[in-house]
């Protein structure tokens, strides 16, 4: 039953993701008062066609370790299904419920921030974006604990195939919101610097709140995946 739900939840990750970039080609921040200068549609299509190009090589390779995952198990057939017998519930960390909540107050923050950036609050811009970016570090550094948690109890990835794919699947996770907080802290940077204005950065913005959605709901797929065990 996780496994259909982990599928559905990809699916719906795709779903999501393709009408928040096509939000994003309406230029919503000048039909509410930020207006942008005359060459910002052909100054940020690049960058909204690189995020598309990207979210879509991101999904087929989340995929393809869903599907690598579900066959390991025993599910799949022929050779990789002989196998199964070596594979070993690994028990959830209960940490990973904390940071799965932790996880969606950060996309709730980067949405509030952007709203905020659309109706030109500055400051609470800032203040947005400054939790958003807390909260994503607070989520990585609870995978970090969850980790422990498990090497402390002795689940390694050498010769155990389920502790292996939970780590392959946190890191790759982590490695993806790692390169979001990147382009997050540019952004912060640029915003508290004096002269620059909510025009400057709101296109990092836009596209960090889409993104961070899209890895919320890459989350709670791999999440209910990793129930599966």
């Amino acid at each position: 039953m996780y496994l259909t739900v982990a599928f559905c939840a990809l699916l719906a990750g795709i779903i999501v993701w393709a009408f928040l970039v096509r939000r994003l080609q309406t230029r919503t921040w000048e039909v509410q008062g930020v207006h942008a200068s005359p060459n910002a549609t052909a100054d940020t299509a690049p960058a909204r066609l690189g995020l598309w190009v990207f979210l879509a090589v991101v999904t087929s390779l989340f995929g393809l370790f869903i599907s690598a995952y579900y066959m390991r198990m025993g599910h799949g057939h022929g050779a990789v299904a002989d196998h199964h017998q070596d594979w070993s519930a690994v028990p959830e960390p209960t940490v990973l419920w904390i940071n799965t909540v932790v996880l969606i107050l950060s996309s709730i923050a980067m949405q509030w921030t952007r709203t905020d950036m659309a109706r030109g609050r500055p400051d609470l811009t800032r203040l947005g974006l400054t939790a958003g970016g807390m909260l994503a570090i607070a989520f990585l550094l609870g995978q970090l604990f969850a980790w422990n948690e498990l090497a402390t109890s002795g689940f390694m990835p050498q010769g155990d195939p389920a502790a292996a794919f939970f780590y392959l699947l946190t890191a790759v996770h982590g490695l993806h919101l790692l390169g979001g907080l990147y382009v997050l802290a540019r952004a912060w940077w640029r915003l508290w610097r004096p002269g620059v204005e909510l025009i400057d950065v709101r296109l990092g913005i836009e596209l960090c709140t889409v993104y961070w959605h899209y890895l919320l709901l890459v989350w709670i797929g791999l999440f209910l995946l990793l129930l599966a065990t």
